[in-house]
């Protein structure tokens, strides 16, 4: 097949344009549905009068319909999606991305995704429809998912479906989430998550940080303990790793916490633990919940993570300790290799 587009090309040079652009508006389409012109034209950054041209080809194919509410894709084109994602990886070289990031990061398994979440949001959602995949392809009946809390994560909530494979898995909050945007906190994200799935759900309703007090007395709760046991020992982690700064402030720390974070030069945050360039530790919270020492050979963990922004984070968090799945987008895949090279 890609010997044949190379053929092709000789002829229709701008064929690959033309196929990347109709991959991504139909990949679009799935994601956001139903969505009108407009606002598809905005997001993908293209004309209307070129997105018209577009959809009456893909509704002469067959591949979509328009309803009162929108363009939806048909069964066909759907499945025309799913046929050509492997293809699409490839020419566009984010197969070999995926081969180069594992090598450098040491990571298992590496996915990339189209775009750049710092520049296009709904590529988040392009991140979230792989770890979905992931997910039914892995979990089986009893096991517990622990999910961390932030907007990378969020979007993961909306984007997961009904599927008999999840349908008796138990999500839990990797941590706790009090004092912070409560549609960003684990607990929101793991009930979010049981819903669209149809699946379970447990809540830990303490505070993200605590004194050494309050912590020494929270963890020796007997409702407490036994699900911060189902907590730490879970069949697969999903989080994402943040900017350091940007995490603190988050979590409302104070100026002198701000400033000691930026002495150490701390520049990514993932469960709590901040890291410097090399990937080392240079602070921790205290928290009740997951804690990076928990994570073993027994676990996935998966990554979530992308745009541009985020490449000095991951290649931190990956160097103290490398995930068994990293699914990020094709800006954050590339400034890591510059980073790395």
């Amino acid at each position: 097949m890609l010997d044949f587009i190379e053929l092709q090309k000789k002829l229709l040079p701008d064929i690959l344009e033309h196929l990347n652009r109709r991959y991504d508006i139909l990949q679009f389409i799935r994601l956001s549905a139903p969505v009108g012109r407009r606002a598809l034209a905005a997001d993908l950054q293209i004309s209307e009068r070129v997105l018209r041209k577009e959809v009456e080809l893909f509704k002469d194919q067959n591949l979509l319909k328009v309803e009162s509410g929108g363009m939806v894709l048909t069964s066909e084109g759907l499945i025309l999606l799913d046929q050509l994602e492997p293809m699409i990886q490839s020419i566009s070289g984010r197969s070999q991305l995926e081969k180069d990031l594992e090598d450098a990061l040491g990571v298992s398994k590496v996915i990339v995704t189209t775009g750049d979440s710092d520049v296009k949001n709904w590529v988040k959602k392009e991140m979230s429809r792989a770890c979905v995949r992931e997910m039914i392809q892995t979990l089986a009946p009893g096991d517990v998912v622990a999910v961390a809390g932030g907007t990378t994560l969020a979007t993961l909530a909306s984007s997961v479906y009904p599927d008999p494979a999840l349908r008796e898995i138990t999500f839990v909050p990797a941590r706790g989430g009090l004092g912070e945007n409560v549609d960003l906190q684990s607990n929101t994200i793991s009930a979010e998550l049981a819903r669209s799935a149809n699946a379970q759900y447990r809540l830990l309703h303490v505070p993200d940080q605590l004194s050494d007090l309050a912590y020494d007395s929270l963890i020796h709760e007997p409702g407490i303990k036994e699900l911060l046991n189902l907590i730490r020992s879970p069949r697969m982690v999903i989080h994402s790793v943040g900017d350091a700064q940007t995490m603190a402030i988050r979590r409302s720390s104070d100026p002198h916490k701000l400033q000691l974070l930026k002495d150490r030069e701390a520049i990514a945050e993932a469960f709590g633990y901040y890291f410097d360039n090399q990937g080392n530790v240079v602070h921790k919270e205290k928290t009740i919940g997951l804690q990076l020492d928990d994570l073993g050979s027994e676990q996935t963990v998966v990554t979530i993570a992308g745009g541009v922004s985020k490449a000095e984070a991951i290649v931190a968090y990956m160097t103290y300790k490398p995930s068994g799945l990293l699914i990020t987008d094709e800006g954050a895949a590339k400034a890591v290799m510059t980073l790395l090279h």
